[in-house]
């Protein structure tokens, strides 16, 4: 899309939703284009979810990568896991490497692809090993693929072969044709390293940034969303993962430039969304 017509699409998109709110000039104080811009970054197709209401469940669940990444999870497991998501019609699942073949299986013909994580949950393998790990997942049948930044390298200040490393995969993944999403592992970094990683990402082609694996000290938080969101701006896709225990949190997340939440209680989300009450306890990761 040119700049031309991303610029119209915002304005438009601004006079549907003035239009909408009954708007005049009055509307602007809390409502304008800056906002829809803000929007649009975060991905345009998802502009109703991030507005609200009119979300359905079905909307909800399509913006949210089902996932299981426990090692103790068993084929049982794994085949519940995708049984939900095609009912609930979720992005995908998110599955371990050695889980990918078995649950392309079980999402035969319903749709939802199979998501998995290289280099999990560490990132400190090889760019080649990663590179592997990844063709091989896509050969068993992932369609998109999750990795993780070798984060000390990062923090020792190489930025050069941070990106190197996630060019090994962004280069497996694409030439089959696969999405790329990268795990900057958020709770480890400052600010400062998290735009580098961003960047780092940007510059490797990668398609996602992805705040976490669920297996530091820490997941999705609104401030890093935003920051990530800035930092890449419409180019790439944010993906929040780790912490997001219901809608609340995945509407914060979403209003802060996700396009994209990583969570174990996707269920829970969207029966929430249908106005199910839940007592889910289950761990976002």
């Amino acid at each position: 899309m040119t700049d031309g017509n991303y610029d119209r699409l915002v304005e438009q998109i601004t006079d549907l939703v003035l239009s909408k709110l009954g708007g005049g000039d009055e509307e602007c104080a809390t409502f304008c284009s800056a906002d829809v811009q803000r929007i649009v970054d975060a991905g345009a197709e998802r502009i109703g979810v991030v507005l609200g209401e009119t979300a359905t469940a079905h909307d909800w669940a399509s913006l949210i990568d089902h996932t299981l990444l426990k090692p103790e999870a068993t084929e049982s497991d794994i085949r519940k896991l995708c049984e939900e998501a095609a009912k609930f019609g979720f992005a995908s699942v998110c599955v371990n490497p050695a889980w990918v073949k078995q649950a392309a299986g079980f999402l035969k013909g319903t749709g939802v692809p199979v998501c998995t994580v290289i280099g999990f949950p560490l990132g400190a393998t090889l760019p080649d090993v990663k590179a592997f790990e990844a063709r091989r997942s896509i050969f068993n049948g992932a369609r998109e693929v999750d990795m993780v930044i070798n984060v000390g390298a990062l923090k020792s200040g190489d930025d050069c072969g941070v990106e190197d490393d996630i060019r090994a995969v962004a280069q497996a993944a694409h030439e089959n044709g696969v999405l790329l999403k990268v795990i900057i592992e958020t709770a480890l970094l400052t600010d400062e390293e998290k735009v580098r990683a961003c960047l780092a990402s940007k510059n490797a082609g990668a398609d996602f940034v992805k705040t976490s694996t669920g297996f530091a000290k820490g997941g999705a938080t609104v401030d890093d969303v935003a920051l990530m969101r800035r930092t890449v701006g419409s180019a790439l896709g944010v993906k929040a993962s780790g912490g997001v225990k219901g809608i609340d949190d995945a509407r914060a997340m979403f209003e802060a430039g996700a396009t994209r939440i990583g969570a174990s209680v996707g269920v829970k989300i969207a029966q929430e969304a249908s106005g199910i009450k839940t007592n889910s306890t289950t761990s976002a990761y």
